[in-house]
């Protein structure tokens, strides 16, 4: 289905779908996780295509556009991703220390941001949240 989502968003921009662009959206939905970009490349690189790092960033920013992918985070190494179509909705903790990215869903944090919007006569449609600090296995390091 993603396939499908993207190529016809391509059409709507009036881009073509590449093997480069459908090796990048093949790849990207081959695993499930968070990555980086650099990652993504040399699987693909490894997997035979011929897509440049260039294609790939390209082809990375294309799909969040269309929403098939998410920024999740950004690093002193660069952007971390993750493929969003077809997961629920979910919040991110991510360790300083380490990098480990823990997923996590609130059913109280969700009706928290309902009430605040409400309170605030806003119409909330998305949000991120990030909670950044340390990790079990980092705390236990520094003790």
């Amino acid at each position: 289905m993603e396939n499908k989502i993207f190529r016809n968003f391509l059409g709507e921009k009036g881009l073509k779908p590449t093997k480069e662009r459908i090796a990048v959206l093949s790849e990207v939905f081959s695993f499930h996780g968070h990555f980086e970009p650099e990652y993504l490349y040399l699987r693909i690189k490894n997997a035979g295509s011929k897509a440049s790092r260039a294609s790939v960033y390209r082809t990375l920013s294309l799909l969040v556009e269309c929403g098939l992918v998410k920024k999740v985070t950004r690093t002193e190494k660069g952007n971390i991703y993750e493929h969003t179509y077809g997961h629920s909705h979910h919040d991110h903790m991510i360790c300083d220390a380490c990098g480990e990215i823990i997923e996590f869903y609130s059913e109280k944090l969700e009706n928290l941001q309902d009430e605040i919007c409400a309170e605030n006569s806003f119409a909330g449609s998305t949000h991120t949240l990030e909670i950044r600090g340390h990790c079990k296995k980092c705390r236990t390091k520094q003790s």
